[in-house]
């Protein structure tokens, strides 16, 4: 009888990982405290203005004019009813999370599982803001927030939901290949004894060398080329921006080709494990 191999050991799962129903690990980006602050203080004077509008048109309906003083309590407990829990638990419901603070720095509302919040997210999250956002002017909510991974406020602890980041940074352009003109330098290169400081800095200056100023973008890749000049063997004699693209390209394809060959080595050995035959024969 074949012995059991050894248990697996759980997946780990990080702090900016959600695990789904599926058990899927989802890589997300929780809004940071400081861009969550901005846009609760947007969302603020958003209800602020909101609520003196509101103030003001039931001063002139209601035939007192510009006095808001003798407006009846019923009236301005609903007007402040209205805005700090009806319209942004209905905001919130109808956008999936979204708001004017939100949309501004570029988050929403989500589920700690990923899923889009809805009515009853919203709901908690607006009532609770009565207390920890509006009667204390956001001292309640900016504590916790603080002192939370996500950053995440009160109303987002007992609804169980978080910001997440919607404006993920745009990619930096895929490095271009050698150059035709070096394709027979790049087969017998020797690019193995380049720093890994130089290395980097040379393939970040590839991946944003067309953002720069022309004349930075020459004294950079001079200054590049010189550094990576004492390293390569042998130097092709090419300008310097094509000497160093030329070197990123062909240790990004080296690296690329060695992984490659390093995960088949690994599915051929694991072929060959699940072939061979497991303990004796029975007689």
């Amino acid at each position: 009888m074949a012995t059991p191999g050894p248990t697996p050991a759980p997946a780990e799962i990080r702090q900016d990982e959600i695990l789904t129903g599926e058990a899927v690990a989802l890589d997300v980006q929780p809004v940071g405290f400081f861009l969550r602050a901005l846009g609760l203080l947007i969302d603020m004077l958003t209800g602020i203005a909101l609520l003196a509008l509101f103030l003001l048109a039931a001063s002139w309906v209601t035939g007192v004019g510009l006095d808001l003083s003798a407006l009846s309590p019923a009236l301005t407990v609903a007007s402040l009813a209205v805005v700090t829990v009806v319209l942004p638990t209905a905001v919130e419901t109808i956008t999936r999370g979204r708001s004017l603070g939100k949309l501004a720095v570029g988050s929403r509302i989500v589920r700690t599982d990923g899923g889009a919040a809805g009515f009853r997210h919203a709901f908690i999250r607006a009532l609770t803001g009565v207390l920890e956002v509006w009667f204390t002017l956001g001292a309640v909510a900016g504590i916790v927030g603080a002192f939370t991974p996500r950053a995440q406020r009160l109303g987002d602890l007992l609804a169980g939901t978080y910001a997440e980041r919607t404006r993920a940074p745009q990619l930096p352009s895929p490095a271009g290949g050698v150059p035709e003109a070096l394709a027979d330098w790049a087969r017998i290169a020797d690019v193995t004894r380049l720093p890994y400081r130089v290395a980097r800095r040379a393939a970040q200056f590839v991946r944003t060398a067309t953002g720069l100023d022309p004349a930075a973008r020459a004294r950079t890749a001079a200054a590049i080329a010189a550094d990576i000049a004492p390293h390569v063997s042998p130097l092709p004699a090419v300008d310097p921006e094509t000497l160093v693209r030329a070197v990123v390209a062909v240790r990004r394809d080296r690296e690329y080709a060695a992984l490659v060959g390093e995960q088949a080595r690994v599915a051929r050995l694991t072929a060959g494990t699940r072939a061979a035959p497991r303990g004796f024969p029975e007689h």
